[in-house]
Protein backbone atom coordinates (compact mmCIF):
# COMPACT_ATOMS: atom_id res chain seq x y z
CA UNK A 1 0.00 0.00 0.00
CA UNK A 2 1.40 3.48 -0.82
CA UNK A 3 1.29 5.92 1.72
CA UNK A 4 1.29 9.86 1.33
CA UNK A 5 4.87 11.68 1.81
CA UNK A 6 3.22 13.85 4.60
CA UNK A 7 2.78 10.95 6.60
CA UNK A 8 4.44 11.33 10.13
CA UNK A 9 6.37 8.12 11.62
CA UNK A 10 6.67 8.23 15.29
CA UNK A 11 9.45 6.94 17.58
CA UNK A 12 8.73 4.95 20.27
CA UNK A 13 9.43 6.96 22.74
CA UNK A 14 6.74 10.01 22.28
CA UNK A 15 3.94 7.36 21.46
CA UNK A 16 4.51 5.54 24.94
CA UNK A 17 4.94 8.16 27.59
CA UNK A 18 1.93 10.31 25.55
CA UNK A 19 0.03 6.92 26.36
CA UNK A 20 1.33 6.32 29.65
CA UNK A 21 0.62 9.76 31.13
CA UNK A 22 -2.94 9.84 29.21
CA UNK A 23 -2.35 12.27 26.25
CA UNK A 24 -2.21 9.57 23.15
CA UNK A 25 -5.43 11.15 21.47
CA UNK A 26 -3.44 14.50 21.59
CA UNK A 27 -0.87 12.99 19.07
CA UNK A 28 -3.60 11.70 16.98
CA UNK A 29 -5.35 15.76 17.26
CA UNK A 30 -1.60 16.86 15.74
CA UNK A 31 -1.33 14.42 13.10
CA UNK A 32 -4.83 15.48 11.94
CA UNK A 33 -5.58 13.96 8.30
CA UNK A 34 -1.75 12.91 7.88
CA UNK A 35 -1.28 9.13 7.92
CA UNK A 36 0.71 7.93 11.54
CA UNK A 37 3.22 5.12 10.99
CA UNK A 38 5.32 2.97 12.81
CA UNK A 39 8.41 1.06 12.08
CA UNK A 40 7.96 -2.76 12.66
CA UNK A 41 10.86 -1.87 15.02
CA UNK A 42 9.14 0.36 17.48
CA UNK A 43 6.08 -2.02 16.95
CA UNK A 44 8.20 -4.89 18.76
CA UNK A 45 9.78 -2.26 21.33
CA UNK A 46 6.36 -1.04 21.59
CA UNK A 47 4.86 -4.56 22.15
CA UNK A 48 8.21 -5.55 24.67
CA UNK A 49 7.37 -2.88 26.77
CA UNK A 50 3.77 -3.29 27.14
CA UNK A 51 4.24 -6.38 29.22
CA UNK A 52 5.43 -3.68 32.11
CA UNK A 53 2.92 -1.19 30.62
CA UNK A 54 -0.20 -2.35 29.47
CA UNK A 55 -1.74 1.21 28.54
CA UNK A 56 0.77 0.77 25.34
CA UNK A 57 -1.78 -1.99 24.10
CA UNK A 58 -3.78 1.44 23.24
CA UNK A 59 -0.95 1.97 20.35
CA UNK A 60 -0.81 -0.94 19.38
CA UNK A 61 -4.81 -1.17 18.52
CA UNK A 62 -4.99 1.78 17.68
CA UNK A 63 -6.57 2.20 14.18
CA UNK A 64 -5.11 5.89 13.57
CA UNK A 65 -1.66 3.95 13.39
CA UNK A 66 -0.21 1.67 10.79
CA UNK A 67 2.54 -0.46 11.32
CA UNK A 68 5.09 -0.59 8.17
CA UNK A 69 6.79 -4.08 7.22
CA UNK A 70 8.66 -2.66 4.75
CA UNK A 71 11.28 -4.94 3.31
CA UNK A 72 12.53 -3.92 0.22
CA UNK A 73 16.09 -3.43 -0.34
CA UNK A 74 16.49 0.41 -0.38
CA UNK A 75 14.36 0.02 3.47
CA UNK A 76 16.75 -2.91 4.37
CA UNK A 77 19.72 -0.85 3.36
CA UNK A 78 19.08 2.68 5.29
CA UNK A 79 17.91 -0.06 8.24
CA UNK A 80 21.43 -1.53 8.06
CA UNK A 81 23.01 1.78 8.24
CA UNK A 82 21.40 3.36 10.59
CA UNK A 83 21.79 -0.10 12.75
CA UNK A 84 25.34 0.26 12.74
CA UNK A 85 25.37 4.20 13.72
CA UNK A 86 22.65 4.16 16.56
CA UNK A 87 21.55 0.31 17.99
CA UNK A 88 23.76 -1.16 20.77
CA UNK A 89 22.08 -4.56 21.31
CA UNK A 90 18.41 -4.34 20.98
CA UNK A 91 18.39 -0.62 21.84
CA UNK A 92 17.79 2.35 19.22
CA UNK A 93 16.51 0.02 16.71
CA UNK A 94 12.90 1.74 16.90
CA UNK A 95 15.12 4.83 15.64
CA UNK A 96 17.00 3.25 13.12
CA UNK A 97 13.19 2.00 11.52
CA UNK A 98 12.16 5.73 11.89
CA UNK A 99 14.95 7.17 10.14
CA UNK A 100 15.38 4.04 7.61
CA UNK A 101 11.32 4.93 6.32
CA UNK A 102 12.17 8.52 6.19
CA UNK A 103 14.87 7.82 4.07
CA UNK A 104 13.32 5.36 1.72
CA UNK A 105 10.25 6.88 1.71
CA UNK A 106 10.47 10.44 2.20
CA UNK A 107 7.84 10.52 5.00
CA UNK A 108 8.70 13.21 8.14
CA UNK A 109 10.11 11.59 11.10
CA UNK A 110 9.02 12.59 14.84
CA UNK A 111 12.33 12.07 16.92
CA UNK A 112 12.61 13.45 20.54
CA UNK A 113 15.71 12.29 21.35
CA UNK A 114 19.05 14.54 20.20
CA UNK A 115 21.23 12.06 18.11
CA UNK A 116 18.78 10.36 15.94
CA UNK A 117 17.20 14.16 15.02
CA UNK A 118 20.73 15.28 14.15
CA UNK A 119 21.20 12.54 11.94
CA UNK A 120 17.79 12.80 10.33
CA UNK A 121 19.39 16.68 9.87
CA UNK A 122 22.25 15.66 8.77
CA UNK A 123 20.58 12.86 6.18
CA UNK A 124 18.31 15.46 4.71
CA UNK A 125 15.19 13.85 6.15
CA UNK A 126 12.39 15.59 7.30
CA UNK A 127 12.37 15.72 11.08
CA UNK A 128 10.24 17.22 13.74
CA UNK A 129 9.86 16.54 17.08
CA UNK A 130 6.67 16.53 19.77
CA UNK A 131 7.40 19.79 20.98
CA UNK A 132 7.45 21.61 18.08
CA UNK A 133 4.25 19.88 16.79
CA UNK A 134 2.37 20.94 19.91
CA UNK A 135 3.68 24.66 19.14
CA UNK A 136 2.06 24.53 16.00
CA UNK A 137 -0.88 23.69 17.10
CA UNK A 138 -0.48 26.75 19.94
CA UNK A 139 -0.12 29.04 17.27
CA UNK A 140 -3.31 28.03 15.22
CA UNK A 141 -5.26 28.18 17.78
CA UNK A 142 -5.91 24.53 18.23
CA UNK A 143 -4.21 24.01 21.77
CA UNK A 144 -4.05 26.12 24.29
CA UNK A 145 -0.86 27.20 26.30
CA UNK A 146 -2.35 25.65 29.42
CA UNK A 147 -3.59 22.51 28.16
CA UNK A 148 0.08 21.99 26.47
CA UNK A 149 1.79 23.21 30.07
CA UNK A 150 0.23 20.07 31.54
CA UNK A 151 0.59 18.13 29.34
CA UNK A 152 4.71 18.61 29.30
CA UNK A 153 4.30 18.73 33.23
CA UNK A 154 2.65 15.18 33.05
CA UNK A 155 5.72 13.89 30.49
CA UNK A 156 8.75 15.39 32.87
CA UNK A 157 6.95 13.63 36.09
CA UNK A 158 6.42 10.27 33.92
CA UNK A 159 10.74 10.46 33.46
CA UNK A 160 10.63 12.01 29.83
CA UNK A 161 13.11 14.12 28.90
CA UNK A 162 11.99 17.52 28.06
CA UNK A 163 14.73 20.91 27.53
CA UNK A 164 13.26 22.14 30.64
CA UNK A 165 11.58 21.89 34.08
CA UNK A 166 8.75 21.39 35.71
CA UNK A 167 6.21 24.54 34.90
CA UNK A 168 9.19 25.67 32.13
CA UNK A 169 7.11 24.93 28.69
CA UNK A 170 5.75 28.87 28.43
CA UNK A 171 9.45 30.17 28.82
CA UNK A 172 11.06 27.46 26.69
CA UNK A 173 8.34 27.94 23.74
CA UNK A 174 8.88 31.52 23.90
CA UNK A 175 12.48 31.71 24.16
CA UNK A 176 12.90 29.09 21.32
CA UNK A 177 10.66 32.13 19.35
CA UNK A 178 8.07 28.72 19.46
CA UNK A 179 5.29 30.52 20.77
CA UNK A 180 4.31 34.18 21.20
CA UNK A 181 3.97 35.16 25.23
CA UNK A 182 1.12 35.34 26.92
Amino acid sequence: MTRPPDALVFDTGPLRHFAVQGWLGVLKFLARDRDVIIPESVERELKKQSHDLPVLHQVLDADWISVDRSDDMPFLMAFAEYEQRLAVGEKNRGECGVLALGRSRGFETVLDDSVPRTIAEEDGIRVTATLPLLCNAIREGQLTVLMVEALADDLLTGAYYLPFGLGGFRQWAFEEGLIEYE
